[in-house]
């Protein structure tokens, strides 16, 4: 076998390419997986050795689902808890099904507080705590208080490990506590300034820190303006808090104002990317990252919606049907009419796009939403009319019947008219309605473009031609 060199070891100073590339090739997957089938471990302890867990978390979810588990035996000891909390949810829960309380304690403990909170929180309640019965009393208690919390809240996302201090001291006391701390946390960027009842009342920055002398009072350098999340607010609006001010790390808060914990940019990353992957999943009417999920969960998860597809289809089927006469007399319509309807449904579905995601980053108000609309209104008409040219003349063209020409390419101009408006309301209703806008907009809309659709083309035919 090959010696296996992996692009993520690779250095920007790389004289072949000149840039550093990363993530995982097919050959170093197949060579990994082959090793492992023939209980190859010396190749796959050498291979592996400087690997970061996220590639390694990429590399499992590659490998045959057969053969995770005789990795995960090959690689014992060698695994970086980080790992387990790099993987996929539903290929985490499969190599923790077969594993023991003891040993899903021993990596939950080697984790940072949010990552061990995810990883309990899959666990069905009964073997949660048979985990947390093989974990150490004070690490529980903080476990027990993470998993206490709402899901997707602050609290989920936040370290009790961070850096607080008192108004009255100065950087020289607050380096020397630094310096003594065993316990210090593993990344920080700013330090917390306290008053005696623990509320936050400023932050001093480590820059800012290290520049002043050691007779500064924290008090007089501190930044006294401060973002505090609360303890059960949303992800979602966790995460725009830190993308609209720019945050590295931000206090979170008790009921009373206290300071409990802290949230830091890279645990953002993650709920950013986690959300943006949510809106777009939902999008397309599925509920949850599947790709690694059983046939029949997957199945099941899908079926909702697909369901909810098909009582829509039939709704602009029965709107057909009212035309049945006009489509048995004119056959050119049966094969025009598609056209109408499809032409709706992907202007529709752009607005929409634009518009949920809109939502989400609280770039869509009710101070600008008239003037958006009005926006959508316009563009839909200058889309509709080029489109009705084109389509008016392909017909008339096609079919030698100018009539027909004319029909479709006013209908095409109603349809998509209809669909950025619909494409816009939709979603901003739903909002307000307290629904989320990404699970049910896109039933909504294509159910109003199709029947709009069919309706504007074959009634105006039937006024027209018959």
């Amino acid at each position: 076998m090959s010696e296996l060199n992996t692009d993520s070891d690779r250095r920007p100073d790389d004289q072949d390419t000149g840039a550093a590339t990363y993530g995982l090739s097919d050959e170093i997957v197949q060579e990994i997986q082959n090793a492992v089938e023939q209980d190859e471990p010396d190749f796959i302890h050498a291979a592996l050795e400087d690997w970061h867990s996220a590639d390694i978390a990429d590399l499992i979810e590659q490998l045959k689902p057969k053969l995770r588990a005789p990795f995960f035996q090959i690689m014992e000891g060698r695994i970086d808890p980080d790992v387990y909390s790099d993987l996929d949810e539903n290929v985490r829960d499969e190599l923790v099904e077969g594993m023991e309380p003891a040993e899903i304690a021993a990596f939950v403990s080697a984790l940072e507080l949010d990552d061990a909170v995810s990883v309990l929180e899959d666990l069905e309640t009964e073997d949660q705590q048979e985990v947390l019965n093989e974990i150490p009393a004070d690490e529980r208690a903080a476990l027990e208080e993470g998993l206490s919390f709402g899901e997707d809240t602050a609290g989920r996302l936040m370290q009790r490990n961070l850096i607080a201090v008192p108004e009255y001291w100065n950087i020289g006391q607050t380096i020397d506590y630094l310096r003594d701390t065993v316990d210090l946390p593993e990344e920080f960027y700013e330090i917390f300034v306290v008053d005696p009842r623990h509320h936050p009342i400023g932050t001093v920055p480590l820059n800012r820190a290290m520049r002043n002398k050691r007779d500064t009072n924290v008090r007089d350098i501190m930044d006294a303006e401060q973002r505090l999340i609360p303890v059960d607010m949303d992800q979602e609006e966790v995460a725009y808090q830190f993308q609209q001010y720019r945050l590295a790390s931000a206090a979170v808060v008790n009921a009373d104002g206290a300071l409990i914990g802290v949230i830091t940019v890279d645990d953002i990353v993650d709920v950013i990317s986690e959300e943006a992957e949510e809106d777009i999943l939902r999008l397309g009417g599925v509920s949850e990252d599947d790709l690694f999920g059983s046939i029949l969960s997957t199945s099941r998860a899908r079926f909702p919606w697909l369901f909810v597809n098909l009582l829509t289809a039939i709704a602009a089927s029965i709107a057909i049907s009212f035309f049945d006469a006009t489509l048995e007399a004119i056959i050119a319509l049966a094969v025009l009419m598609p056209i109408v309807a499809s032409m709706g449904g992907n202007a529709g579905t752009q607005t929409l796009t634009v518009v949920v995601r809109a939502i989400a980053t609280k770039e869509l108000t009710s101070a600008n939403m008239i003037r958006i609309l009005s926006k959508e209104t316009i563009v839909a008409l200058v889309n509709g009319a080029i489109f009705a040219i084109l389509i008016g003349g392909i017909a008339w063209a096609w079919f030698g019947e100018i009539r027909i020409g004319i029909i479709i390419s006013i209908a095409m101009v109603i349809n998509i008219l209809v669909a950025g408006i619909s494409g816009m309301l939709v979603p901003v209703m739903l909002e307000k309605m307290k629904v989320d806008p990404a699970i049910a907009s896109s039933v909504f809309v294509t159910t109003v473009t199709d029947i709009v659709g069919f309706v504007a083309f074959l009634g105006l035919a039937t006024m027209v031609l018959l």
